[in-house]
Parts: structure tokens; C-alpha cells; sequence
């Protein structure tokens, strides 16, 4: 028996390899499917299942696509209601994998058909369980995103999940490993470990939502509190997981059109297409085609991409480090971002070099800011990290205005004078001026290197403030 674990970094994911007498089963794969082909070709195996721990609503899996290529089946838990060809297994259903097998236990709460699958050694043991986002490491999924499929609120969803975690997965051994779909950054949780590998046995010690004599009462009480809405490209995701989507072959093919900066205009024109700018923010600053949208390829780029661009189906036409063009397509396509239809060959260079117009982004220092404020305490400046994050330490006369939600907040920046726009650490504030740039707003400033910048100057800051006390 041989089980991987493929992580993805920028998506904090977990999709799994289990290979058994040369019978593999993929649990939850990324949209591109390659790489689990070649693993499988490698070991002189042959993908026999495609596991779905429940339509996930982060990502778009290659379940369609893996089955396409391989002819495996793909198994979904009860309830599940999928538009495609697949297995909708049954609560206890036990699936063979070589000298090892796979029970299905129903475990709804994050959603009605999420599924645990607990894999069994070759002799009949139970030694790990696949737990989607019914349960994470530190955390419980959220029970708020299957409230509309469901007809549930959000309560009853909670407590569905805390019934499921009671009589599914707490009553197995301690020594049970805990492979879950997602590590901390994912949005389907709110308080996940760093790691991404556990036994249960540590998670009941440490994961508050284990408490052994926790009350159902308490357990909604605390798996609901402090839930921030849901990213708004998350809906998308689930409809494209149940009624399936283009091949990854098909987006590349769309997306890897090389165009010259002519034909780059000319089909931005036409369209009405976003022009997404990947490079460093660095490079954005100092030049980049008016109106562009900056997410780098080199931060949260995926989940940045659907937080901020509304509608899955807008074409995109992208400004990317050379090279990287497919990477950029292919993760585009993990959120469900299908419609690039080609970049800038020879990136923004090329541009440049044919006399092109361009736009700039200001950006000062902290020490700057530190002296502007100064001389003018009642500077406009906008802190676009999160409520947590700027509710911790803030500028005393920031607003804060979360990157998430910066459309809500457009009536807040001033047209007619300058203003300052800072973050973390330089990307997001950056990412936050594209769009006001392109709404109109000229007149912004960006702080190079964002709060550590600004702490390390020794500009005044609040103090760190408990949340509880706030509420008081």
C-alpha cells in the first residue's frame, strides 16, 4: 500500500494518491490531471477510482476530465446528485483497492453529500481516513456555504456536522491518520493547522471542535462564530464540480494564443476584456497598460483571482512573466477562470518597446508616510488587510477597507485628493490600487512594504486590542 499526499500550496489542498497491487484510487484531484496519470504510468498502475469528498466550492476538480482519460469511476457520497456518469455510493459501502478497502461514511454538515472514506491495511485495520472538509486539522468545515442546496440554515447544518464527527469518525482508534482536504489558508475553515497530517488521537486533544463533552448547543455556538462571508466565486465552483466543465486541454489550447501588443489591444477592445497583469507587483509599479488588474502569480493567486473577478465566464487577457503563461492558465482554471484567451507575448516589455501608452502606480516609503503624518495626522489612509489583521494593529487613523470587500467600500476614497493605501506586505495594497485605478481613482498612494514597512519606521500604532474587548 503506498498513500501520497499532493499538496497545493497556493490553494492550501490535498489531493491523495493510494496505490495498492497496482490499483490506485485519487481522491480529489486538482483540475489538471497529469501529473496523477503520470504517477500512476510510474508505478505500472492503473487508476480503478476517483473519490469526491463532497462539489467542493474552493476548486474545480478533475474528476470529469480524470475519468475521461482513464476510464475510472468516479464515486460520490449519498445524496449527491451529480449531471455526469458516476457512483453514488452508500453509507458503509466498503470499495476494494487491491489488498486494501475503502468504507464510505456519510458525513454531512459542510454538505449534505460530504463524504469520509476511511481506508483499511491489508489486514483489515483501520489506518486512515479522507476527510474532505467534514474535518480538518484544528478545525471543522464551515457550515454555511450548502444552506441554499440544502434548504438548512446554517444551525441545523452544524448540527448535522456535529452528529457526523460524533458517531462517524471520533468513535475510531486514536492512531488513525487524519488526511484532510485542506491545510490554513484555505477559506472553508477559520482556524486550520499549519500541518497538513494528524492522528485523530491529537485531534481530539487539541481541535476544539473534538471536545469530548461538548454539547451540540455549544458546538453550533462555536463552529458558527465569527464566519466571514464565503468568497463570491464559490457558488460558481460547486456548479461547475456537479455539471462538469471544458477539458484542461480545451482552456490551454484557448488560453496559450500569443498576440502582439496590436492584436493584444485590438482584442481587448472588442471584448471587453479584463487585462490581468501576473508579473511582481515591483514590476507593476513602475509600468503596467492602463486599466490592468495586478493579482500576482506569486501570492494567492487563485483565490485572490475569484474573490475579486465576479463572473467565471469573463474573458481574460493576461500580462505574464515569460514562461510562466501556461502556469498561469492552469491555475486560473483551478477556480474556474476558463475564458483567458491569450497573452502578451513578449510580456510587457513588448508592449513598452512598440510605444504603447502605459500608466505608473506611486509608491512611497513608510518612512515617507511617517513624515507626511507628521506634519498631517488627518492624512487619508486605508488599510486593506483584514478585520482580524487590522483589529490587531492598526494606524489609530486608518480605515480599514478588507481587499475581499474593496467594492463596497469605492464611495469611501476621496476623488480629489491623494490617499494612501497599505497592507501586509506590499502585495494586496498593490492588487487594491490596480482596481481603484481602473474605477478612476488616480490620486492613490501605495506604502512599499505594507504594516512591516510601517512598524519597522516607528510610526504610532494602536495597541493590540482582544476582539472580546471590542465587543464590550
Amino acid at each position: 500500500m503506498n498513500i501520497e499526499q499532493i499538496y497545493t500550496g497556493c490553494l492550501a489542498q490535498g489531493a491523495y494518491y493510494i496505490e495498492s497491487e497496482g490499483e490506485v484510487a485519487i481522491i480529489d484531484p486538482l483540475r489538471e490531471v497529469a501529473p496523477y496519470i503520470e504517477r500512476a504510468e510510474k508505478d505500472g498502475a492503473k487508476i480503478k477510482y476517483i473519490l469526491e469528498t463532497h462539489f467542493h466550492a474552493d476548486f474545480v476538480s478533475g474528476h470529469v476530465t480524470l475519468a475521461n482519460k482513464t476510464g475510472a469511476k468516479i464515486v460520490f457520497g449519498p445524496t449527491a446528485e451529480p449531471s455526469f456518469e458516476a457512483e453514488i455510493a452508500t453509507d458503509g459501502q466498503v470499495i476494494t483497492l487491491g489488498k486494501v478497502t475503502i468504507t464510505v461514511l456519510h458525513t454531512p454538515g459542510h454538505t449534505m453529500e460530504s463524504t469520509t472514506y476511511l481506508l483499511k491495511d491489508e489486514n483489515g485495520k483501520d489506518y486512515a481516513i479522507f476527510s474532505g472538509d467534514t474535518l480538518f486539522l484544528g478545525d471543522v468545515g464551515r457550515p454555511d456555504l450548502a444552506q441554499k442546496a440544502a434548504d438548512m440554515t446554517q444551525d441545523e447544518l452544524a448540527g448535522l456536522l456535529y452528529t457526523s464527527l460524533r458517531e462517524k469518525i471520533m468513535p475510531l482508534a486514536d492512531d488513525v491518520i487524519v488526511y484532510p482536504a485542506h491545510g490554513a489558508g484555505s477559506a472553508c475553515g477559520k482556524n486550520m493547522m499549519k500541518e497538513t497530517v494528524d492522528t485523530l488521537g491529537n485531534q481530539k486533544k487539541v481541535n476544539y471542535a473534538l471536545r469530548a463533552d461538548m454539547t451540540k448547543e455549544e458546538f453550533v455556538k462555536e463552529v458558527t462564530d465569527g464566519l466571514l462571508p464565503p468568497p463570491q466565486y464559490f457558488p460558481l465552483n460547486v456548479k461547475m464540480n456537479k455539471e462538469g466543465y471544458d477539458h484542461i486541454d480545451e482552456v490551454l489550447e484557448r488560453g496559450l494564443k500569443p498576440l502582439d501588443p496590436e492584436a493584444f489591444e485590438v482584442l481587448a477592445n472588442e471584448i471587453d476584456a479584463i487585462v490581468l497583469d501576473v508579473r511582481n507587483q515591483a514590476e507593476f509599479i513602475k509600468g503596467h497598460i492602463p486599466r490592468s488588474i495586478f493579482i500576482g502569480i506569486d501570492g494567492g493567486f487563485a483565490p485572490w483571482v475569484g474573490a475579486l473577478i465576479k463572473d467565471v465566464k469573463q474573458p481574460i487577457l493576461l500580462v505574464a512573466p515569460e514562461g510562466r503563461e501556461e502556469e498561469v492558465v492552469i491555475r486560473l482554471s483551478r477556480v474556474g477562470f476558463d475564458m483567458t484567451l491569450g497573452f502578451l507575448k513578449g510580456s510587457f516589455d513588448a508592449w513598452k518597446n512598440a510605444g504603447k501608452e502605459y500608466d505608473t502606480l506611486t509608491s512611497i516609503s513608510a518612512e515617507s508616510l511617517k513624515d507626511r503624518l507628521e506634519d498631517n495626522k488627518a492624512l487619508p489612509v486605508f488599510d486593506v488587510r483584514k478585520e482580524g489583521e487590522y483589529v490587531s494593529e492598526h494606524i489609530p487613523t486608518a480605515e480599514n477597507t478588507p481587499l475581499d470587500y474593496l467594492n463596497d467600500y469605492l464611495e469611501k476614497f476621496p476623488k480629489e485628493k491623494d490617499f494612501y493605501v497599505h497592507c501586509a506586505g506590499g502585495y494586496r495594497s498593490v492588487i487594491a490600487a490596480s482596481i481603484l485605478k481602473s474605477r478612476g481613482y488616480h490620486n492613490l498612494i501605495d506604502v512599499a512594504g505594507g504594516f512591516k514597512a510601517i512598524r519597522e519606521a516607528g510610526i504610532p500604532l494602536t495597541a493590540k486590542v482582544c476582539p472580546t474587548e471590542l465587543k464590550k
